[in-house]
């Protein structure tokens, strides 16, 4: 009886341990899990516009790293937001950002200037758990500021996209959506 007590216990001890440490905060992935050639769509919500307030876009990502740990992100987004509402233009809006390596899972923007004397954005990047996260900021001639997140989370479905844009800490438009990857 005892020995059966003291087996029940020993295996419960063990099971414990198993389960705690798989409950273990996960190590945040490298850039490499980010690497490829992206491609999807999402929705952008935005009060800007009373004929536009949402809106479809396609996108595509492609996230190549470098021999010095750093990496070069390029997203094309096709916006419908003017023109007709049941006929949008569609605008081809392209971005090219390269980072260098801060620190672990910390990367700044390459060739970005003094956010007060700058047209370009300053830009970060980092990684959490299973998503990228680019942060641009820019600083108006009248001071008033812009943020934009761009936050990409794996899972196993492909890649989800979260955006955000705020001016002077209010935010004007947020868009979502997923993406497969499509080549290396």
């Amino acid at each position: 009886m005892i020995r059966t007590i003291l087996c029940r216990c020993v295996l419960l001890c063990g099971a414990l341990l198993l389960w705690s440490g798989s409950g273990a905060v996960a190590a945040d992935l490298d850039i490499g899990a980010f690497q490829g050639v992206w491609r999807g769509n999402a929705v952008s919500e935005s009060d800007i516009s009373l004929n536009f307030q949402l809106t479809s876009r396609d996108i595509d990502v492609t996230v190549r790293s470098d021999s010095s740990g750093g990496f070069t992100i390029v997203w094309n987004t096709i916006q419908r937001q003017k023109g007709d509402p049941n006929n949008p233009r569609e605008k081809l809006k392209s971005t090219k950002m390269q980072f260098a390596p801060q620190r672990a899972g910390v990367w700044r923007g390459v060739g970005i200037g003094d956010p007060l004397n700058s047209a370009t954005p300053y830009a970060w990047a980092y990684i959490k758990d299973r998503s990228l996260t680019i942060v641009t900021m820019q600083i108006y001639a009248d001071g008033r500021h812009e943020t934009q997140i761009y936050r990409r989370a794996l899972s196993g479905m492909g890649m989800t996209l979260e955006f955000v844009r705020n001016v002077d800490g209010e935010q004007v438009r947020q868009a979502s959506g997923r993406l497969v990857k499509a080549g290396k």
